[in-house]
């Protein structure tokens, strides 16, 4: 994988699950050490220079554990942001400051434990932030949040890159509209390789460009005409609309076409047809994009990449109903702990209730007290 991330830019990383962006992102933290080539944060190697790298770093992972169960949420940012030697007189502004953005005033005194989950993730979102960091790394920060706290989230991502000039941030998300409103440019990741790598319009560009319309062209007849093309652009006639006397029409506009035309010969090619103001032109959205992009890569791989030497084929490999005869095969002896967990005394009913040391001891002690 080969990637370059400018300074003062949002970067967003998309692929399927396990396609290696938050493996990517913990190399690039230093949680994880490179199995080949380098890596650089800030100019900083990620291996040799890791203190340095930490020391201008930020990182927001969804569902990760939210610190001490113990600690209050401003208690928890208190302690984080000492961690980084963060001044007193500046952290107890900047966590106010967060407290509020991530919607958690309320909250402000609470025990993390006592938080749900989407409470906590916010407190993660405000935690990342803590130390005023130049480069942030956003591993699907939203995960968890109602769509009101991942709406503040994202305005004030952009609100924060925008404040001061350098600011860098590396995200990685499913939510495709998260990576349209906020990303410079998207790599589009499978395998550990990189699909694609442009701004959101050069990815529309690259994968079927152009514009997806729908129209609604009210016929008198009620009948389909017989229009194979317009403009010389194909289209789809779709399903009537009895009640409106109108029939879909479908087609897609190529980047250097002009609707206006489609229209023009739309109108020009009888009279028994004209298009009704329900006209709904769609682009395709990011997630469409990367979804083509890494279906084509998988399909490319499925055709070329070789079969490991050794490899049993399908065809030959053993049914797993053949499982339980090979185990009660003569001869074959199944292990010692296993015989163990299922061997029962004849004595023995057969479902004894549970029984264990602390509910022995549990039981003697009710005994022993009288009832009121």
């Amino acid at each position: 994988m080969d990637l370059r991330i400018e300074r003062g830019e949002v970067f967003g990383l998309l692929g399927p699950n396990g396609a290696g962006k938050t493996t990517l992102i913990k190399i690039l933290t230093t949680l994880l050490f490179p199995t080949a080539g380098q890596a650089r944060v800030e100019g900083f190697d990620v291996v040799r220079d890791a203190q340095e790298v930490r020391r201008r770093i930020g990182l927001v992972s969804g569902g990760e554990s939210s610190g001490y169960g113990i600690l209050t949420v401003r208690e928890c940012l208190w302690m984080f942001s000492q961690f980084y030697g963060v001044p007193g007189r500046v952290a107890g502004p900047r966590i106010a400051a967060l407290i509020e953005t991530a919607g958690l005033g309320e909250q402000a005194r609470t025990r993390i434990n006592r938080l749900s989950t989407g409470q906590r993730q916010r407190m993660n979102f405000a935690r990342g932030f803590v130390s005023d960091p130049d480069v942030v790394f956003l591993d699907e920060p939203t995960l968890g949040m109602d769509v009101n706290a991942a709406r503040a989230m994202r305005e004030y991502i952009a609100r924060w890159v925008r404040e001061q000039p350098g600011r860098t941030v590396l995200l990685t998300t499913h939510y495709m509209r998260e990576a349209e409103e906020l990303c410079d440019r998207i790599a589009i990741i499978d395998h550990g390789r990189v699909l694609a790598c442009d701004s959101f319009a050069g990815l529309r560009r690259l994968v079927e460009g152009g514009q997806h319309v729908e129209l609604e062209v009210r016929v008198a007849d009620g009948g389909t005409p017989a229009l194979p093309s317009l403009a010389g652009v194909p289209i789809v006639w779709g399903a009537p609309h009895p009640e409106r006397g109108t029939r879909a029409l479908k087609f897609r506009l190529p980047p250097d076409g002009s609707l206006a035309d489609v229209l023009r010969e739309l109108e020009a090619r009888g009279r028994a047809s004209r298009p009704s103001p329900r006209a709904r032109p769609r682009s395709r959205t990011c997630s469409s994009r990367s979804s083509a992009a890494v279906s084509r890569s998988r399909t490319s791989a499925r055709t070329t990449r070789p079969r490991p030497p050794g490899r049993r084929e399908h065809a030959g490999a053993q049914p797993a109903r053949d499982l339980g005869a090979r185990l009660r095969a003569p001869g074959r002896r199944l292990p010692r702990a296993h015989l163990a967990r299922h061997r029962r005394h004849p004595a023995e009913p057969r479902h004894a209730p549970l029984s264990s040391c602390s509910t022995a001891r549990w039981a003697r002690r009710a005994r022993s007290r009288p009832w009121p």
